[in-house]
């Protein structure tokens, strides 16, 4: 039961980030955010609209800390 409240609790705590912050935040252009999209290794976005969309923010979090993760082996090697 105590799942169940916590994973209830998380989601009410999700936020939706909109292009310009997922830009600023990752550190990429608009062409790179694309491209990573189509190649399948950044999160999709979900339609908010006819003509907008938006990440959930605890998955583009996880996608930065992959690649801190993934920087910091290579430099370990």
């Amino acid at each position: 039961m105590a799942d169940i409240i916590r994973e209830a609790i998380e989601r009410k705590q999700e936020r939706l980030l909109r292009r310009p912050e997922v830009l600023h935040r990752c550190g990429i252009s608009n062409s790179t955010l694309h491209r990573l999209i189509n190649a399948g290794t950044f999160p999709a976005p979900i339609q908010l609209g006819p003509r907008a969309v938006a990440w959930v923010e605890s998955g583009i979090t996880e996608w930065i800390e992959q690649r801190i993760e993934a920087s910091r082996a290579v430099e370990g090697q």
